[in-house]
């Protein structure tokens, strides 16, 4: 199973290697403005050694695996968890508190003496 915290070039969304869509999937931002970056980085501010590193990184990372994200749902999540994981965490301990708080609520609701309820359930069998 591929690590989904893992960076990853970015093959489906490449230009050249997939190296600036790799990190335009890891961390969430649309590929057009990582490529803007790199590249007035490279002319405008003249750091040469941004192609080296280009390179290298597109020689050393791997492809993105194909099926990695079930949906873009999970890709955002997990886009979110390597960017703070413990404000997703913290989303995850909220919806599922806010899920078993639903839940009880259901449970009281049918346990409770509702003569109402009751009515409505017989009158259904």
């Amino acid at each position: 199973m591929a690590a989904r915290t893992q960076f990853y070039l970015n093959k489906q969304d490449a230009k050249y290697k997939g190296v600036c869509a790799g990190i335009a999937d890891y961390t969430g931002v649309n590929p057009l403005w990582v490529r803007l970056g790199v590249a007035g980085m490279t002319i405008i501010a003249q750091q040469w050694w941004l192609i080296v590193a280009y390179f290298i990184i597109a020689w050393i990372a791997d492809p993105k695996p194909f099926g990695l994200y079930q949906t873009q749902d999970d890709a955002k999540f997990w886009q979110g968890v390597r960017s703070n994981p413990r404000r997703s965490s913290a989303e995850v301990r909220s919806k599922l508190r806010d899920i078993d708080r639903r839940l009880a609520d259901m449970e009281t609701h049918f346990t409770s003496r509702n003569s109402a309820l009751a009515k409505e359930i017989d009158s259904l069998r």
